[in-house]
C-alpha cells in the first residue's frame, strides 16, 4: 500500500486555504469599496446623494472609525479565544459586516451611515484576527508549507484591495452611491457562502475556543463587578449621546483619546506586571520607541481614505489622461504595488540575511517612517502651484508610502511576536494592532487642518515630522541594541539585530 498522496488542490496547499483565501478576499472587496467611496459620499450634496457633511468633520469621523476597527480587532481576539471559536467568530463577523453595507445601501440618511459604522467595526473586529488565526490552524508547527500559504492568502487581501475601488467606486461616483454600497454588501455575502461551503475542510482546532472562559474559575464578586462597570459604562455614553452631551465631534475626540490610552496601558501593564522577567522588560522598552514609529507611520500611511482622497477629488487633474478618472481609482494603487513589489521584497531581505549584513529591526523601522514621511514631502511640490496636480504625482506618492509598509508593517508583525513577554504572547499582537488604532485616532485630530488652500503646509509638516522622527530611531537603534545586550541573553538582542 502507498502513503497517501500529499494534498495539492490549492497550489500544494491544504484545501482550507482556497475558502480562506476567496472568503478574505471578498470581505478586502467589500471593506475597501465601502472606504473608497464614504468621504465622496458623506461630503457630497444632499441634492446629488450625499449627506452634505463638511470634509473636515467628515474626514475625522472616517479616521476614528478605522481606529475603531483596530480596537475591536483586539476584542474580537479575545471573544474568539475565550467564547465563540475561530469559526463562529469569523461567521458571525463577516454577517455584521454583511448588515453594514446593507444599511449604506438603503438610501436612509446619516442613520444608516452610523448603524453601518457599528455594524463594519464590530464584523470587522471579530473576522481579521480568527480568519488569519484559522489559516494558521490548517499547518502543523513543523510544516513548510506555512510561510507560502500565507503568502497565498494575503495575496487574497492584495487582490480584494485592488478590484473595490475600480468597481465599487466607479458604479457609486458615476451612477448612484448606494449602488456601490449594495455591491460591497454582495460581495461580503459571496465571502460568506464560499467560507461555509468550505469550513468541513478547516482544522478542528479553529472550531472551539483555544482557552475557554470558565466564570466558574473566576469570584463572583468580580464577575459582578466588571459586568456593572461595563454596563455603568454603556448606558452613560448612551445618556450622553441621547442628550445631546456627547455630539459627533465629541464621539471623534473620545475615540481618539480611548485609542492612544489603549497602548499606553498595554505597556504599563506588561512593564509593571510580575510575570515580566527583567530580560523581556528590557526588550518591552526597547519594543516602544518602535511603537512610537509604527503610530507615525499608520498616521500617514491611512490618510488615503481621508486627506489623498480629498486630495485627488479637489486638487487632482482627473482628465490629465483624455477620460475621467473617478477619484476612488487612487485607492487601488497601494494595493497593486504591494502585489508587484512583494516578490521581489522577500528575496531582497533573504539575500541579506544571507549576507549577514541584514539592517536591524529598528533599523527597518526608520526606513518604513523616513520613506512615509518622502511621501508626503513629494506632494508638497505639485500643492505649492496652482491648479490641478498630474495624477502622476499622487499615484508616487501612494506608491512611495507602500514601499515603506513593506519595510515597517511585516517586519513589525515579526518583531511583535519575537520580543512579545511570554505571559503575554497573544495580547502583543492586539498591541501592534493598537498602533495602527492610535495612528488613526491621531490622524482624526490632524486631518481636522487639511484644506486645499494650505496642502503644501500640511503635507510638509507631517513629512518633515515623519522623516525626523525616523532619524531618531536610526540614531537610537545602536543604544536600544546596547541595552538589549547588557539586560538580557544573546537572543534578547534580537530587539534591534534580528534579522529577517
Amino acid at each position: 500500500m502507498g502513503s497517501k498522496p500529499p494534498d495539492r488542490t490549492f497550489f500544494g496547499q491544504p484545501r482550507g486555504l482556497v475558502g480562506l483565501f476567496f472568503a478574505e478576499a471578498w470581505e478586502r472587496f467589500s471593506y475597501y469599496g465601502m472606504r473608497a467611496l464614504l468621504l465622496f459620499y458623506m461630503t457630497d450634496r444632499i441634492l446629488d446623494g450625499g449627506l452634505g457633511i463638511d470634509s473636515g468633520s467628515a474626514k475625522s469621523m472616517i479616521a476614528v472609525y478605522g481606529s475603531a476597527t483596530y480596537m475591536a480587532a483586539i476584542l474580537g481576539g479575545w471573544i474568539s479565544d475565550r467564547v465563540l471559536g475561530d469559526r463562529r467568530a469569523t461567521l458571525t463577523g463577516g454577517v455584521l459586516i454583511m448588515c453594514g453595507h446593507i444599511c449604506l445601501a438603503i438610501p436612509a440618511g446619516a442613520g444608516a451611515l452610523f448603524a453601518s459604522m457599528i455594524f463594519i467595526a464590530g464584523g470587522t473586529g471579530l473576522l481579521k484576527p480568527t480568519i488569519s488565526a484559522s489559516v494558521g490552524d490548517l499547518y502543523a508547527a513543523d510544516d513548510p508549507r506555512r510561510d507560502s500559504g500565507f503568502s497565498i492568502y494575503y495575496m487574497g487581501i492584495s487582490v480584494g484591495a485592488v478590484a473595490a475601488p475600480l468597481v465599487v467606486g466607479t458604479v457609486g461616483q458615476e451612477y448612484d452611491y448606494h449602488l456601490g454600497f449594495g455591491i460591497a454588501a454582495v460581495g461580503m455575502a459571496l465571502g460568506l457562502l464560499v467560507y461555509v461551503r468550505s469550513q468541513h475542510h478547516l482544522s478542528p482546532r479553529s472550531s472551539a475556543p483555544k482557552n475557554p472562559l470558565r466564570l466558574s474559575d473566576a469570584p463572583r464578586s468580580r464577575v459582578i463587578t466588571v459586568s456593572a462597570g461595563v454596563a455603568a459604562l454603556i448606558g452613560a455614553v448612551a445618556i450622553a449621546v441621547a442628550t445631546g452631551v456627547l455630539d459627533a465631534g465629541g464621539i471623534v475626540d473620545l475615540i481618539s483619546v480611548v485609542a492612544i490610552a489603549l497602548p499606553i496601558a498595554y505597556f504599563t501593564v506588561m512593564l509593571r506586571s510580575k510575570r515580566t522577567t527583567a530580560a523581556e522588560r528590557a526588550r518591552v522598552r526597547g519594543y516602544i520607541p518602535m511603537f512610537v514609529a509604527a503610530v507615525a507611520f499608520w498616521c500617514i500611511q491611512e490618510q488615503g481614505a481621508t486627506v489623498i482622497a480629498q486630495y485627488a477629488d479637489e486638487s487632482t487633474d482627473l482628465d490629465a489622461f483624455g477620460f475621467a478618472i473617478p477619484a476612488s481609482w487612487f485607492q487601488s494603487v497601494g494595493s497593486l504595488v504591494l502585489i508587484v513589489l512583494t516578490p521581489a521584497f522577500a528575496v531582497m531581505w533573504l539575500r541579506f540575511d544571507r549576507s549577514r549584513r541584514a539592517p536591524s529591526t529598528a533599523h527597518k523601522f526608520a526606513v518604513g517612517l523616513a520613506i512615509a514621511g518622502l511621501s508626503y514631502l513629494l506632494l508638497v511640490v505639485p500643492a505649492q502651484h496652482p491648479g490641478a496636480t498630474n495624477p502622476l504625482w499622487l499615484v508616487g506618492s501612494l506608491a512611495v508610502v507602500t514601499v515603506g509598509e513593506m519595510c515597517l508593517s511585516p517586519i513589525g508583525l515579526s518583531a511583535t511576536t519575537r520580543l512579545a513577554p511570554a505571559a503575554f504572547a497573544t495580547q502583543t499582537m492586539g498591541l501592534w494592532l493598537s498602533s495602527n488604532a492610535a495612528g488613526q485616532g491621531i490622524g482624526a485630530q490632524l486631518v481636522k487642518f487639511y484644506d486645499a488652500g494650505s496642502a503644501a503646509v500640511y503635507f510638509g509638516l507631517l513629512g518633515l515630522g515623519a522623516v525626523v522622527l525616523a532619524g531618531i530611531l536610526f540614531a537610537i537603534a545602536p543604544l536600544i541594541r546596547r541595552q538589549a545586550e547588557r539586560r538580557g541573553s544573546t537572543e534578547d538582542a534580537s530587539l534591534a539585530g534580528a534579522q529577517r
